[in-house]
């Protein structure tokens, strides 16, 4: 089934990837790690799957806390020996993180055209609200909305119907825009229309449906609202 703007009276946006450049991270281990891109990646592919597993098993932890797990297992099997300290250097870097250019202009576009535009997370509230101000765009959204409220991380249906539920929102209603694969499909799973932002050219994953909507900028969103 196609996008359908009509239906659509609020707009969610994922934080990490979508609204900012969690590759920018690699940088912060190029000071210390004499080839920091494999350590980088498997840092970001741990920090998921740690999350998928805590829904599995019901073993939540807040995000800050799975993203310091998932980086000293990549700094062990690529033997890395790094201090506390200096470890959590490196971890400071998720509260200012590159913003992506469309991000600020883009979710103004839909703010003045009438969408009420929300974070959906699951960075946990320390976390979020530094990005936001990283970002500037605390005056362009309503507000963020974190895993930590129902101790459940992406794509576990609970989430996403808890931001509906928070911003009174009928969950059909909503369009969540992601960079995340496994997000479009939780969100739609969950009722919302699931708009994905293929910022690189990759191809959409064989297992499962498409996406409602494929953009490749948060401006193509605002077109297709006509706004």
């Amino acid at each position: 089934m196609g996008f359908d703007a009509e239906r659509v009276t609020m707009v969610t946006f994922d934080s990490y990837s979508t609204l900012v450049d969690v590759d920018a991270a690699e940088q912060a281990l190029a000071d210390r790690v004499v080839d920091p891109e494999p350590v980088s990646k498997l840092w970001r592919a741990r920090s998921l799957e740690y999350t998928f597993v805590a829904n599995g098993i019901d073993a939540y932890q807040p995000f800050y806390e799975m993203n310091r797990d998932a980086l000293q297992y990549a700094l062990d099997v690529h033997d890395v020996d790094l201090s506390t300290e200096e470890r959590d250097e490196i971890l400071a870097v998720y509260h200012e993180l590159d913003v992506f250019d469309d991000v600020r202009d883009g979710i103004e576009r839909l703010r003045d055209g009438g969408y009420d535009c929300y974070v959906v997370s699951n960075g946990n509230p320390e976390m979020l609200d530094s990005l936001v101000t990283h970002a500037d765009i605390g005056d362009v959204i309503e507000d963020t909305i974190s895993a930590d409220e129902v101790r459940t991380f992406k794509p576990d249906a609970e989430l996403y119907r808890h931001a509906a539920a928070r911003t009174g929102t009928p969950i059909d209603e909503i369009v969540h825009v992601t960079a995340g694969w496994f997000d479009v499909m939780g969100a739609q799973h969950a009722g919302m229309q699931g708009a994905w932002v293929d910022r690189k050219g990759t191809p959409w994953e064989s297992f499962g449906g498409e996406p409602t909507l494929t953009i490749e900028t948060f401006y193509e969103l605002a077109d297709e609202l006509d706004v």
